[in-house]
């Protein structure tokens, strides 16, 4: 079994003038990022690879959440295909990783994350990717390779805003 965490990037500094690539996260992107990735922590789930596109803020909303499952920020793997990737360049990230892996964290961008968080499962659609909101998903795989045709079974959706209850 293969389980995948997609992540959009936190809250980035909408005032920023410089280039797009180099947008650094908001304190609210920072805040939240951090709220996201406790939850995340808290579901105790082993994270084989954290794999993120290299801008700005997509590295750093990475690092958030690899400083919080106590990782080497330096441990993540980046793909410069992730910044503004369509679904396909997903699937092909995807099916080119290693099976020893099982548990994959991968962060990147809208629009193209809403779109291939939405080509996964047929059941569940979402409008919006939001800032750190966190969509997984599970398949009863052994190969990355067999990931693209395989059934994906959802396990959760959460985003910062969401009101996390305790009953």
């Amino acid at each position: 079994m293969k389980q995948l965490f997609i992540i959009r990037h936190a809250k980035s500094d909408q005032g920023f003038w410089g280039n797009d690539f180099e947008r650094p996260l908001n304190d609210r992107g920072r805040s939240d990022a951090l709220v996201m990735a406790k939850r995340l922590k808290d579901r105790q789930v082993n994270i084989d690879a954290w794999i993120s596109s290299p801008a700005k803020r997509a590295k750093k909303t990475a690092e958030i959440f690899t400083e919080t499952f106590k990782v080497v920020a330096g441990e993540i793997v980046f793909v410069s295909a992730l910044y503004h990737a369509s679904p396909e360049v997903f699937y092909d990230v995807i099916s080119s990783l290693p099976d020893e892996l099982n548990n994959i964290v991968v962060v990147s961008h809208n629009p193209g994350i809403t779109y291939f968080v939405n080509s996964l499962v047929e059941d569940i659609k979402i409008d919006n990717m939001p800032t750190s909101g966190l969509f997984a998903i599970k398949t009863n795989i052994s190969r990355w390779h067999e990931f693209n045709h395989s059934k994906k079974d959802f396990l959760f959706f959460d985003y910062p805003k969401r009101v996390v209850s305790n009953g």
